[in-house]
């Protein structure tokens, strides 16, 4: 008898051992986990890809406006997507239609304020835009034009001049007010031109 009890006793022990082992390993284990695990923050979406916006440009007899459409890259908000689409008139168009601003103009900076585009041009919209009424109106309208249907949440759009207001481009049309676009510039006989 007296050796079943100190088998008794060492098997209690043993097993204690063994249970506060678990734990502690259990513990040591899961602090080691947790200290491994990355915060799970959410992803930010980014845009990808490209959209379709439609351009209007002046028509080969410079008598009106046309569109064309084009592919320009996703972006982030709307004043960004804007600007990209402003830029894309700049750029000129790519088929028989004639461009309405200089390849020289610059733009600044766009923003939002309620329902109007407020676009910042650079010196270099003004010096190289040629003289005339048909001219100014056809470069101002292309970009109301062209903002406005693309980007239907924007109901007019402000000219600025290196972050000016300006009275006028070239001193045919009042620009102290946001414009609304104009379509009756547009040369319905005119197709969209696809690049």
């Amino acid at each position: 008898m007296k050796r079943t009890k100190p088998r008794k006793r060492s098997f209690l022990v043993l097993l204690a051992f063994l249970v506060a082992a678990t734990v502690l390993g259990l513990m040591i284990f899961q602090k080691y986990r947790s200290s491994r695990e990355l915060p799970v923050t959410r992803p930010e979406p980014r845009p990808t890809g490209t959209f379709r916006v439609t351009l209007f440009f002046a028509t080969p007899d410079a008598e009106g406006l046309a569109r064309e459409g084009r592919e320009v890259g996703a972006c982030d908000n709307v004043a960004g997507c804007v600007q990209e689409v402003v830029g894309e008139l700049v750029n000129g168009p790519v088929g028989e239609l004639q461009p309405t601003l200089p390849p020289s103009a610059v733009v600044r900076g766009v923003r939002i304020e309620g329902d109007t585009a407020v676009i910042d041009f650079g010196k270099e919209l003004v010096a190289g835009l040629p003289g005339g009424s048909s001219a100014e109106m056809a470069a101002v309208y292309s970009v109301v034009d062209t903002v406005c249907l693309n980007f239907p949440q924007v109901k007019g759009v402000r000219f600025l001049v290196e972050g000016k207001e300006v009275e006028t481009l070239a001193g045919h049309l009042d620009l102290r007010q946001p414009l609304a676009p104009d379509f009756s510039l547009e040369k319905n006989d005119e197709k969209v031109v696809k690049p």
